[in-house]
């Protein structure tokens, strides 16, 4: 489920370069000594700090460049030292470190202390300056912006203690002969030190994005608060957010330092971490705290996400089982907390694996949840020796095992979850436990993962494969919202709560094993209570987004039904069908769909494979229309910052990616069978191969139409062609009367001009004729070549005639004679004369058609007549 894929090896890309340039300075061709390798810091630019004790008997620090695969000396102490925290200035000019007293029986620091703290000048080696020399840990980090201003010669380093407080260090620089960077007045450097923070118990640095996170207890009112400080380009700082946290009495033995280096020399053990916590951010405007409560048992675990931009915290109970090993329960008592994506994995060795869904956590079926005894990242990681490196991208954050040196890109398989869909055989019982977990990693494929078109089209194969359906929920309705969800969400990350992602908020009763997932409880908690401290105007980046991101919850959670649902349009499909009338409103609909049209046209230009898009359909094109108004009275109404430009172009392009998405599932089952320009023919019977096609359309159609969504002009045509090849006639017929198949005039006509008129086909076509509205039966008659459709023409045409005499008062007869009257039959020849003078002013409806003349119409006005008087027998 998870996989690691190697970034990183301190081996392979560190020491074995360094065992080559100590074999160098030892002037020999292999160094057989030990480098004693390993990693103190990673910067924000991706440079791995790391020491080594070579064959002089000296410690020393280096960089790896992960962009040129390159390692670099930076300093050399004259002794061994235990290096506990180090980090490098941007300009690569000065090195802060933290030295721990040696304990294990060399010579000690002077002064004697616990931790010694210098700063280094790296070029050249002139100066180096104490800064701390206490009895306490002490964790040093330069500030590291964005800004290239050459000219400006200073450096900020934070300074953190294990007394619980933050300094920040002004280093101000200068230049010398031209290339020499060394520190100006570097004994005054305490007079520029300024008190960031005081009295916390838990601390997290975030370097991508210049952030502090601090933890500090008010034990007067026994209450947490975790304050984000935000440090800018110049690097002045202020508190802009302020979050209350429920946290159990003293969390943490000693303070905590997350993200802020590696101490060899002073390691915690696990059992020792009564609570676990971290702070995850991406750049969309979404923060989350996740910690992990003290194991009050031994059969569950208890972690907590406080979801800040969505105003709510959700805290779970996971399962452990009963058949644990004692050496399990003494080590790994606090799990992962790994962010991939918009996913934050919650992953225990050897428990379980729990894939929060970050954006869908309405309910727990959307998030993958995998419990055993065989979970593990891989044979050679062990979880209590991993770190969770942090990363600017949602997508990159990588693991750390530090007892092996190597860091790792952790990621989804997308392999194992289409696993786990084709080997689950869908649950005919809605209390099947493989229910949750396969729409899970139906929605993980989809719309984590869905910008992979070969992955998209293996889902689609195992949609036309899977012909059972899940009782809980049906896999094409997820299958076209999860889509739709992810391609507008790409466009604008403000309709994540607006628009549907999932079917099953529209039943009318959840199923109840949706509900439940078997291994884990969820309990819900609104309204955190942030605190934004900046001033709105000049909060800025992501906090202006996550501010406004917390303001918009606040406002979807007060109202009724926030998320769009397809289905509540349906009342007003029905009444438009109604309609009988053009109306202005029906005109408005028709413009909405002139535009989502234009826009599929503009995708479709060498797509002809299905043949969609290419005929009239008013029914599909009054719903298109329909669709696009009532979502974008929806979006106005919930996002009116958007803009009604930005709406309408959101909207339109939704219902176009709707219609083009069930193309594109055409084209892909069309292409897997192979089918050919052939399966149009109404005159043979279908293939295995279409039968599966036509099968697949009509559980599409039948997906839709739960959802009132609409199809693009031309299925239902190409629907019925599959049907009358495939399927019996008495059961096309059945098809028809239920509502299930529509009969488009596109098809009726290529039924009557493609069928010969044997006895089965007549009695189709006769079946199909019965069945038409007035209007499209009287123009599909002047389509067949049948004595029955040229009669019911003839009676047509005269009713019409005789009308218009009617309403002609004053009528004079003209009484000419026209060759091929019978004046023998008296009634017919006044009839006829009757005609042919109104056939003067009237236009002659058989002008352009193949079948039938004005001749023919008088042969058949006579042949009813002598059937009405008896002499001739119909």
């Amino acid at each position: 489920m998870l996989h690691l894929n190697l970034k990183f090896d301190l081996h392979r890309d560190v020491a074995c370069d360094l065992l080559r340039k100590e074999a160098s300075v030892c002037r020999v061709q292999e160094y057989s000594g030990a480098v004693d390798t390993r990693i103190l810091n990673i910067e924000r630019d991706g440079g791995i700090l790391f020491s080594w004790k070579g064959a002089t008997g000296t410690t020393r620090i280096g960089k790896y460049d992960p962009n040129t695969k390159q390692n670099k000396l930076l300093y050399t102490f004259d002794k061994q030292v235990c290096v506990s925290s180090c980090s490098l200035n941007k300009e690569e000019t000065l090195l802060a470190v933290s030295l721990a007293q040696n304990t294990r029986g060399e010579e000690c620091l002077k002064p004697i202390s616990k931790c010694l703290t210098l700063l280094i000048e790296i070029h050249p080696i002139s100066n180096t300056k104490v800064l701390k020399a206490v009895d306490c840990r002490v964790k040093v980090q330069f500030l590291n912006s964005d800004t290239d201003r050459r000219s400006v010669l200073e450096s900020h380093l934070l300074l953190l203690t294990e007394d619980g407080y933050v300094d920040l260090y002004h280093v101000l620089l200068t230049r010398q002969e031209g290339y020499r960077v060394v520190m100006a007045n570097p004994e005054r450097l305490s007079r520029t030190v300024e008190r960031i923070v005081e009295d916390f118990c838990w601390v997290q640095w975030d370097g991508h994005t210049q952030r502090l996170y601090c933890l500090t207890h008010n034990v007067t009112q026994d209450k947490f608060l975790m304050r984000c400080v935000q440090f800018y380009l110049n690097h002045n700082c202020e508190t802009v957010l302020e979050l209350p946290l429920e946290l159990p009495a003293n969390p943490f033995r000693t303070v905590k330092f997350v993200n802020l280096g590696f101490d060899h020399y002073h390691m915690e053990r696990p059992e020792q971490e009564l609570v676990k916590m971290e702070v995850l951010t991406n750049r969309t405007g979404s923060m989350f705290v996740c910690y992990s409560q003290p194991l009050r048992d031994n059969q569950n675990l208890i972690y907590t996400v406080v979801s800040v931009h969505k105003d709510c915290s959700k805290t779970f109970r996971a399962s452990l089982g009963s058949e644990q090993s004692p050496q399990q329960k003494a080590t790994q008592l606090h799990p992962l907390f790994i962010p991939i994506g918009y996913y934050i994995l919650v992953y225990l060795q050897g428990y379980f694996l729990h894939c929060i869904n970050t954006r869908q956590q309405e309910m727990l079926c959307h998030s993958l949840f995998f419990s055993g005894p065989d979970l593990h990242l891989d044979p050679q990681c062990q979880s209590a020796n991993m770190t969770v490196l942090h990363a600017e991208e949602e997508s990159s954050a990588s693991l750390l095992d530090l007892a092996s040196g190597r860091i790792y890109t952790p990621e989804l398989s997308p392999a194992y979850l289409l696993q786990m869909l084709q080997s689950d055989t869908p649950s005919r019982c809605c209390s099947s436990k493989t229910d949750p977990q396969c729409l899970a990693a139906l929605h993980c494929l989809l719309v984590y993962m869905g910008n992979d078109p070969t992955l998209e089209l293996k889902i689609i194969e195992w949609l036309c494969d899977n012909v059972k359906a899940f009782e809980s929920f049906d896999q094409i309705q997820e299958f076209i919202l999860a889509s739709l969800y992810r391609i507008s969400y790409e466009k604008s990350f403000s309709l994540d709560k607006v628009l549907p992602y999932s079917s099953v908020f529209d039943k009318k009763e959840m199923p109840k094993c949706l509900l439940e997932v078997p291994g884990v409880l969820c309990t819900t908690e609104l309204h955190i209570k942030p605190v934004f401290k900046g001033k709105s105007r000049s909060l800025q980046g992501f906090w202006s987004e996550l501010q406004w991101n917390t303001e918009r919850t606040k406002y979807l959670d007060a109202v009724p039904n926030p998320r769009y649902r397809t289905s509540h349009i349906q009342t007003d499909w029905d009444r438009l069908r109604s309609e009988r009338r053009p109306s202005s409103h029906m005109n408005h609909m028709e413009e909405n769909t002139k535009k989502v049209l234009s826009m599929v046209d503009t995708w479709c230009l060498d797509k002809k494979l299905v043949p969609l898009f290419q005929e009239e359909d008013h029914q599909q094109r009054a719903l298109i229309g329909l669709t696009v108004d009532k979502l974008r009275e929806h979006l106005s109404r919930h996002l009116p910052r958007l803009g009604k430009k930005k709406i309408d172009s959101l909207v339109v392009s939704y219902v176009a990616k709707l219609l083009e998405l069930i193309r594109h599932m055409l084209e892909s089952v069309w292409l897997k069978y192979k089918l050919g320009p052939h399966v149009l023919s109404l005159k043979q019977r279908g293939s295995p191969a279409e039968w599966s096609v036509f099968h697949f359309m009509f559980r599409i159609l039948e997906a839709t139409k739960g959802l009132c969504l609409p199809l693009p002009p031309g299925y239902h045509t190409l629907l019925a062609v599959f049907a009358v090849r495939c399927l019996p006639h008495h059961t096309f017929l059945q098809y028809i009367d239920q509502g299930i198949l529509q009969l488009t005039e596109t098809f009726v006509s290529r039924l009557m001009t493609d069928l010969d008129n044997s006895d089965a086909n007549e009695r189709l076509k006769f079946s199909i004729l019965k069945r038409l509205p007035e209007p499209m039966e009287k123009t599909i008659y002047h389509m067949w070549d049948h004595p029955v459709s040229s009669a019911s023409i003839s009676r047509d045409y005269v009713r019409t005639l005789l009308e218009k005499h009617n309403k002609n008062k004053g009528f004079a007869f003209t009484g000419r004679d026209k060759p091929g009257f019978r004046p023998e039959f008296l009634p017919l020849t006044y009839l006829a004369k009757i005609l042919s003078d109104i056939e003067e002013q009237a236009l002659d409806p058989f002008e352009e058609q193949e079948n039938v003349d004005a001749r023919f119409v008088e042969e058949t006005a006579l042949k009813q007549t002598l059937v009405l008087l008896g002499f001739e027998e119909k």
